[in-house]
């Protein structure tokens, strides 16, 4: 059915759109056809305490010969989320009115529920660091991005130090059949500070390095001493000087934090007798035993996802809050080194009592601190621990990973239609507080995932494992087309709400599949130089537009093959156009949009025409 009954993105049928701060009432309009003869509409709320009421409509008049308005305003009465529907009763019977694709409503006859729309209602001093807002992220694995040569001290003598930069990393089992991960290229801090001009000319103004603290594999998710800086990468006064060095050139450093589990081969847990503490393998009276699940001491323990390896802790025991979010506790210590906030491995693990002492910790020591979670599907909403989750209300996340925006921008360009893409952008744009949404990580490739042009050209892995991954290789064929779409990527990635971050490498062709092909060395002096140069100016046009600061996201429905969305705010609006189709595509320019000049782009503008080769995009700007 065609009728447009109701809309949650169109602020004709909602206002304001999306989260709202508490106390904020909105208003909803329903439009319904005449010859219905619609009696009543009821607005139907629901939120997760089992509590469910209803809100009439009141008729507010025709539209037209053919339809007729009912209208109701309803305030949330507290923070949390809410989910709604609506129910119209009809000359035929009862009509239910449901969530259909990018906000849509779809008629259901009788009453049952099918998916409905939510509102997430948040605390009203909710407020978010202002200074990554419209910025560019860039991610950096420290083993694997540039290495100084400074000689090291203090290396535990049991790691494999290659010798040539840039070979595959070690993949295959050892003869008991582990893969152990204890090989490393020496990338490290003052590797990355040699580096930073680099960056802020591509437009760079946060990085995110994953793990820098001891730990015996070369991912260092497996933290040894959250005290110490890993011996390979420097020392603290390496850290403290990448982040000065950065902040000079407007570049914020974001450290992550690995706080669900620990290594067995750490001070704390100790498992393997280095470390000269008695740690919590070693003994029941060990200072850290408590912090750890024994079923049975010493060898029977939750690991994390099941390795005995990553020994998972028990977040709320006072000794561990207090070690992490204490005064002069692990997070606010960093801090005080010049970080400008923490990324949260597996922040959709953590009990909630754990992140709201988390973020008084660090926005007690700093304000302006980011703290940003790793969460994979849409946070807002998110159910673990037995119950919903509440990041994004305003007193645990300022922001997240946004993963659900990968799936869009990767999914389109290998052959997925445009409103599926913006279907996916509006939900999170709807879920999420418009102070999160201005941050969010929007990435298409980290060292968890598949590299972009992997994903985008390459044969799908599936179930295969390591062996045949490691024999792949791209074409010349293939990665001139990655390429392009790389390009296409990238310019999505950049212009969709939210901060684009660059996983290292990508900007300059890198490929690679799962773990650990995903995170090779920097290919330096032979990187795609022309890519770099696409993401340079991507970089350039950010800092100039304010419209991608916090600009509302409108989309253009047009062929399948065929995106565009405007990004709108108060004094700037920019249009984004993008062909992933094998054929040219022509669009006339409607008469705002007409003689505005290109802003970046390799496909045309005649004034009143956008002229679209095939794999191409164009920004224009006013």
């Amino acid at each position: 059915m065609s009728e447009n009954f109701f809309c949650s993105t169109d602020r004709c049928h909602r206002d304001p759109f999306g989260a709202v701060a508490e106390g904020t009432a909105i208003a909803y309009r329903v439009r319904t056809p005449r010859d219905w003869n619609v009696s009543s509409v009821l607005l139907r709320v629901a939120n997760d305490a089992g509590g469910e009421n209803a809100v009439s409509l009141q008729w507010a008049g025709v539209d037209g010969e053919h339809h007729e308005w009912w209208e109701c305003r309803w305030t949330p009465p507290s923070v949390g989320l809410y989910f709604y529907d609506f129910v119209m009763q009809a000359a035929a019977g009862p009509c239910t009115l449901s969530r259909g694709r990018g906000g849509h409503a779809v008629p259901h006859g009788g009453w049952d529920k099918h998916e409905q729309w939510q509102v997430t209602c948040y605390a009203a001093d909710f407020v978010t660091p202002d200074w990554l807002a419209g910025g560019v992220m860039y991610q950096i694995f420290p083993d694997r991005y540039a290495a100084s040569g400074t000689p090291k001290t203090d290396v535990p003598t049991d790691r494999v130090l290659r010798d040539r930069w840039g070979e595959q990393p070690v993949w295959r089992p050892d003869e008991r059949g582990r893969v152990l991960n204890n090989d490393f290229f020496g990338g490290d801090l003052a590797g990355i500070t040699a580096h930073l001009d680099d960056l802020a000319a591509l437009g760079v103004t946060c990085l995110y390095l994953n793990p820098i603290f001891e730990s015996q594999s070369n991912h260092r998710y497996d933290t040894a001493d959250y005290e110490k800086i890993d011996p390979l990468l420097g020392d603290e006064n390496d850290l403290r000087t990448l982040c000065a060095e950065a902040k000079k050139r407007g570049i914020a450093v974001l450290l992550d934090g690995v706080f669900s589990h620990t290594g067995s081969d750490s001070r704390y847990f100790n498992r393997e007798g280095r470390y000269e503490a008695i740690g919590a393998y070693q003994s029941p009276d060990s200072p850290y035993a408590d912090w750890y699940h024994f079923r049975r001491w010493p060898d029977d323990y939750a690991g994390w996802w099941g390795f005995d390896t990553l020994p998972e802790v028990n977040e709320t025991h006072p000794a561990y809050l207090s070690y992490i979010t204490g005064e002069n506790g692990i997070l606010r210590r960093w801090l005080r080194c010049g970080i400008a906030g923490w990324r949260l491995d597996v922040a959709d693990e953590l009990p909630d009592e754990f992140l709201d002492r988390l973020r008084c910790a660090v926005k007690a020591e700093d304000a302006d601190a980011l703290v940003l979670g790793e969460v994979w599907e849409d946070a807002s909403n998110k159910f673990s621990y037995g119950s919903r989750r509440r990041y994004l209300l305003g007193d645990q996340l300022d922001s997240v990973m946004n993963y659900p925006y990968r799936d869009a921008v990767l999914g389109f360009l290998r052959g997925g239609g445009s409103e599926d893409f913006h279907d996916r952008i509006l939900r999170v744009a709807e879920h999420y507080p418009p102070q999160v949404l201005r941050l969010l990580m929007n990435h298409i490739g980290t060292h968890d995932t598949e590299r972009a042009l992997t994903v985008l050209v390459g044969e799908p892995a599936g179930d295969r494992g390591r062996e045949w991954q490691a024999a792949q290789t791209l074409s010349p064929e293939a990665r001139e087309h990655g390429l392009r779409l790389m390009r296409l990527a990238a310019m999505l990635q950049y212009c969709i709400p939210g901060v684009p971050c660059v996983y290292y490498g990508d900007e300059v062709g890198m490929d690679g599949y799962r773990d650990p092909f995903n995170r090779g060395c920097y290919p330096w002096g032979d990187e795609d130089i022309a890519l770099r140069e696409w993401y340079a100016g991507l970089g350039k046009l950010r800092a100039q537009t304010p419209a991608l600061v916090d600009g509302s996201y409108l989309p253009w429905h047009m062929a399948e093959e065929l995106l565009m969305f405007e990004r709108r705010a108060a004094e700037s609006h920019l249009l984004c156009a993008v062909n992933r189709g094998a054929w040219e595509h022509r669009v006339p320019l409607p008469e705002n949009w007409q003689r505005v000049p290109l802003a970046f782009g390799n496909g045309f503008c005649d004034g009143r025409e956008l002229v679209l080769p095939p794999y191409s995009g164009v920004i224009l700007v006013k």
